[in-house]
């Protein structure tokens, strides 16, 4: 991206212009024409409304060692032992890597990674497990990990308390019980954070309730939230983490997305059952703007405001805002409806042209 060239010239400037500006260019505006390059590739509106708004080419995701819709549904669950105590013990290793990543087709960014993906592993415990994760720092600057949930001071991973800042080359442990149950998140808390955050250094994580704590229809409730019950196998989860990339640092994204890369759900459709009970543990870790939101067309759905509450805090909406570092569950189904293509994307319009816009494929009768 060109030094200087902000977003708002980005969304200005034509098809054309604004793949030139990119070197190469991968993101596309809205056109009702054929635009080209000067090697005649078609950049724009090829006749499917879809393709409005779009990426050109592909994104290589051999090359960054990460596959958007792969990390829809790849939790990691940790080594499992149990200790003396009969507590179970999942244990993670987390390694800090400088990475450059193509956040879409040509447009390069260079990252700060957990285990060389943005965003980093999902991971996933339940209710009162013992966490246990050994991170290492083989990046260029020093870095942490801090856990959203309840945890000790020492394991906070924040500057100046605990281990406080692990330089490169260091490692550290982080350990403590999981709680409360919910969808929450870990991300670096090194200084400058904004900096810290913004080049990719977050991820999702999931405690799921133990139902055995709970009774009658919260027990039942509590199951289906809970990998470990087979009654959670006739839900379709997934994770989406809604992120910004600033590619000339100018404190503006110019690139928007979940899970990283530009419109990856509107060129390969998330494939979804028309019966099934759909659950998204969503995060919003974008930086430089002050809400994200996710918008669902045609549909509505019941929001779990941090995912820590097993009935819905909303019930019947479309559209949800998250500050940063706020999370939830939303669950829907498209029982009943018409097979096809149904939309969903963040409702600042901006946003979506800038390449969080995605799309559902409903399949079935």
């Amino acid at each position: 991206m060109k030094e200087g060239f902000s977003r708002r010239d980005f969304l200005k400037a034509s098809a054309a212009g604004a793949a030139a500006a990119v070197g190469g260019g991968a993101l596309v505006g809205m056109s009702s024409k054929p635009n080209r390059t000067s090697s005649g590739t078609v950049l724009a509106h090829d006749g499917h409304d879809e393709d409005a708004m779009r990426t050109v080419g592909q994104v290589d995701h051999e090359a960054n060692n990460f596959d958007p819709m792969e990390i829809l549904t790849d939790f990691d669950y940790g080594e499992v032992s149990q200790l003396d105590n009969g507590q179970t013990l999942r244990e993670y290793e987390i390694v800090a890597v400088d990475k450059e990543i193509e956040i879409a087709p040509g447009v390069y960014f260079p990252a700060w990674t957990y285990n060389g993906r943005v965003p980093g592993p999902t991971i996933r415990a339940v209710e009162g497990d013992r966490v246990r994760i050994r991170f290492a720092n083989a990046g260029s600057h020093p870095h942490t990990i801090h856990f959203h949930g309840i945890h000790s001071a020492s394991m906070d991973g924040v500057p100046g308390i605990g281990a406080g800042m692990i330089n490169s080359g260091e490692q550290t442990v982080y350990e403590f019980d999981a709680y409360p149950f919910g969808s929450h998140l870990y991300h670096c808390h090194a200084i400058p954070l904004k900096r810290h955050i913004h080049k990719g250094l977050y991820g999702a994580f999931i405690i799921d309730p133990d139902p055995e704590k709970y009774d009658g229809v919260a027990k039942e409730t509590a199951k289906t939230r809970n990998h470990q019950y087979p009654e959670n196998a006739a839900v379709n989860e997934m994770v989406m983490v809604m992120n910004g990339f600033d590619t000339n640092f100018d404190n503006d994204n110019e690139v928007y997305a979940v899970n990283s890369i530009a419109f990856a759900y509107m060129q390969e459709p998330i494939q979804i059952a028309h019966d099934q009970l759909q659950r998204i543990y969503l995060v919003n870790l974008t930086e430089f703007d002050p809400i994200n939101s996710f918008h669902l067309h045609a549909n509505f759905f019941d929001y779990y405001d941090h995912g820590t509450t097993l009935e819905p805090t909303l019930k019947t909406v479309d559209t949800i805002m998250q500050c940063q570092a706020q999370r939830g569950i939303l669950e829907f189904s498209f029982e009943g409806f018409e097979p096809g293509r149904y939309m969903f994307h963040a409702h600042q319009s901006e946003f979506a042209e800038l390449g969080w816009m995605a799309f559902f494929e409903v399949t079935g009768e």
